[in-house]
């Protein structure tokens, strides 16, 4: 008489674990997060509404299903470490807001539902290392913006005790001296739309205005794609000595103990196969 086995939990949600984070079932979801993303597009569209606006519903709420029953699957397989992952709970909560009715004082989420595009960051390894390398950063980040806002207070101070009097609307008060300033910072209009009229009655503010273009455009602002750019160098240097430290564990072909190992497996299977066949 065959003996019936029994199903392991813990076996069942490796084996799914696996299928959800095989290649086989994520790139299937992001063929779908892409879709979704052209579709919320198309949404915008008056014309395209008018003769494919049922549609495009249909296949937004097929989507979000197919969203909904693949994050069950996550946490259902991984468990309660799901929600210690960033990623699971940014996927989390990017699919819960989709699901939030979005009519009366909600209506406003309605545009939030193509917030789901960005589930393509989460899906794509290499999108994923830039935005951790971009949140490795921020403290370098944090730091160069201090040091710039303690460059723009200097000289809004200095702008508006110099050129208040004649030039109230863009340097009446630090406010509107630091908003000038960032419009000068960002070289948007700076010179033919603030910098000349200014000089036309005080001939010598380019000594003012110069030294603060290449201070915080060309200087500081340099030092941020510096520090993402370096957090990028040292991510990328700390997963090659990961993937080397794993290289470095896992036995070579010419060592004995892999050969004893693979021995031992193909032993293990011929006596799986003699069970297997005294069950039947």
């Amino acid at each position: 008489m065959p003996q019936s086995r029994t199903l392991n939990p813990s076996d069942h949600r490796a084996r799914l674990r696996n299928f959800v984070e095989s290649a086989r079932f994520r790139y299937p979801v992001l063929v779908l997060i892409f879709i979704n993303a052209i579709a919320l597009g198309l949404e915008t569209s008056s014309t395209v509404m008018s003769f494919a606006g049922d549609a495009l519903y249909f296949l937004d709420r097929a989507i979000l299903v197919v969203f909904v029953a693949e994050l069950v699957l996550r946490i259902y397989a991984h468990g309660l470490r799901f929600f210690r992952d960033p990623w699971g709970l940014f996927d989390f909560f990017v699919v819960a807001i989709a699901l939030v009715p979005a009519s009366g004082q909600f209506s406003v989420l309605r545009a939030l539902r193509v917030l789901r595009a960005l589930r393509l960051i989460s899906g794509v390894p290499r999108l994923r290392r830039v935005v951790e390398a971009l949140l490795r950063s921020l403290p370098g980040i944090g730091a160069v913006a201090a040091l710039l806002l303690l460059i723009f207070y200097v000289f809004a101070v200095m702008g508006t005790k110099l050129y208040a009097a004649n030039f109230p609307q863009w340097f009446g008060t630090i406010g509107e001296s630091m908003y000038s300033l960032f419009q000068i910072m960002t070289l948007e209009s700076w010179s033919m739309g603030i910098v000349r009229p200014v000089m036309e009655v005080h001939p010598y503010a380019w000594a003012f205005f110069v030294p603060f273009v290449i201070i915080s455009s060309f200087a500081v602002l340099n030092l941020f794609i510096a520090i993402i750019v370096d957090s990028m160098q040292t991510l990328h240097e700390e997963e090659d000595a990961r993937a080397a430290a794993l290289e470095a564990l896992e036995p070579q072909p010419s060592d004995p103990t892999a050969r004893e190992i693979s021995a031992l497996r193909d032993e293990l299977r011929e006596m799986r196969a003699l069970l297997e066949r005294r069950e039947g």
